[in-house]
């Protein structure tokens, strides 16, 4: 799943819409993911979940902003995310499964908020992205 010259521009481009709102964005992906896949609220049994929470919004940003740092250093991912991959691996051990769920409600929000610029190009380019951004954070599983 190699990204195009191409898929990196819509990315890039997308990026620099959503980089202004990652509070927001990141805190109504995680509400989504909560409502839709229950299970993977197991992963956050410290946090407030309800919606607006200071906890929902702050890891909303953290998640975003993660994905932002990808976006900026979108042909060298691995070095971007070591630390991120390592944190997942080693201390959180979260079920890789659930950044599949997460990508897809990420998408979802995108195409919400942003209906002009997340065309069917752009939908295909942010999901081999954030599937390749998935695949980097838990790289370093087993």
């Amino acid at each position: 799943m190699t990204l195009t010259a191409a898929d990196k521009a819509l990315i890039v481009s997308l990026w620099g819409k959503i980089a202004g709102h990652t509070e927001a964005l990141g805190a109504e992906a995680l509400e989504r993911m909560f409502e839709s896949f229950p299970q993977s609220k197991t992963y956050f049994s410290h946090f407030d979940l309800h919606h607006g929470s200071a906890d929902v919004k702050s890891h909303g940003a953290k998640v975003l902003n993660a994905i932002g740092l990808a976006a900026q250093h979108v042909d060298d991912l691995d070095h971007a995310l070591s630390k991120l991959s390592d944190l997942h691996a080693y201390n959180l051990r979260v079920d890789p499964g659930n950044f599949k769920l997460l990508s897809h409600t990420i998408q979802v929000v995108l195409a919400n908020h942003f209906p002009a610029e997340f065309t069917p190009e752009a939908h295909a380019a942010f999901d081999k992205f954030l599937a390749a951004v998935s695949t980097v954070l838990t790289s370093k599983y087993r």
